[in-house]
């Protein structure tokens, strides 16, 4: 139950609307969807407000929108919602043994386990995959997700998937007419793209003795993802990790730069509800990963066996 101080919130309906007409700013679209008046939504949320202790939107004479803490309860209640859903979804319909719920990261999710997932599918076509990518923590234990793949610094989790690396990698539209690959030298001549901060650039230049250069770095991107698909986009010359370019080296869409790479100090693990690890799902999909996880090491150890 939530405290509103001198009330305390008794029901969901009141939440359920305030959801519903979040969603659409509009008590009447919101009657409308859950066939109500739009005077009964109106007086739920206003309820709603009154326990709460402050105002959820801004009512206007055609529309409404969100207050500031408006906006921060409609997104925890959108997400707790579709959790109870899930969870409700999943009894009655008794598919706990043939939904595998996973959780992993934005650039995880898009650049390598999305793309595999038919591979999965196509072993185990009876197993239903639900995919959720986010980079808020999971509570694996007690949540609805089975199974959430998440990277963390390798001394404190042993039981790792992957030993990850970070490599430079080029567009082929960089290469010069008559050249065959981009080296050293050439990191001075490209924008140098990079995730979140330069450390790892100058982790790596300072390895290679090159740290006193000149390089542009004018490009920063909100994760590896959007990196990576900067490069393949021609834009510059990213250092990311391996797991997050494979495919896209696989498909010729970007090159290595032979002999370049640096340790990352983050790699992958599996992590798995207790009482949930014996499930059969999760035994196929842990089974499945571990496969994928190993050829991609063994690959990635032969590719930068003579690196730092």
């Amino acid at each position: 139950m939530l405290d509103g101080g001198s009330r305390t919130l008794r029901s969901l309906s009141g939440l359920i609307d305030f959801d519903c007409a979040a969603r659409w700013g509009s008590f009447t679209l919101a009657a409308q969807e859950l066939h109500k008046t739009p005077a009964a939504i109106s007086l739920q949320v206003k309820q709603l407000e009154e326990v709460m202790g402050f105002a959820l939107f801004v009512r206007h004479p055609r529309h409404i929108t969100l207050t500031e803490k408006g906006q921060e309860l409609a997104i925890t209640v959108a997400r707790l919602l579709k959790e109870l859903r899930t969870k409700v979804d999943a009894l009655r319909g008794g598919d706990e043994e043939h939904v595998l719920r996973i959780s992993t990261t934005h650039s995880f999710a898009l650049k390598w386990l999305a793309p595999r997932l038919g591979q999965f599918t196509q072993l185990y076509p009876e197993i239903d995959l639900q995919l959720d990518s986010s980079e808020r923590l999971v509570d694996v234990e007690h949540g609805d997700v089975d199974v959430a793949i998440r990277h963390g610094v390798v001394a404190e989790h042993p039981g790792m998937l992957f030993h990850e690396r970070m490599v430079v990698v080029y567009s082929p539209a960089l290469l010069a007419d008559g050249q065959e690959e981009l080296t050293l030298p050439d990191l001075g001549r490209h924008p140098l793209l990079y995730d979140d901060s330069t450390q790892f650039w100058a982790q790596l230049l300072r390895a290679y003795g090159v740290l006193e250069g000149e390089f542009e770095f004018s490009r920063g991107f909100t994760n590896m993802a959007v990196a990576t698909q900067a490069a393949v986009a021609g834009q510059g010359i990213a250092l990311v990790t391996y797991s997050i370019a494979r495919d896209d080296l696989h498909r010729s869409a970007l090159r290595l730069m032979r002999g370049l790479s640096i340790p990352y100090p983050r790699s992958y693990f599996l992590v798995i509800s207790s009482r949930k690890a014996q499930r059969e799902k999760v035994v196929r999909f842990r089974g499945w990963i571990e496969e994928q996880m190993a050829a991609m090491q063994r690959e990635l150890d032969e590719l930068t066996a003579t690196t730092p």
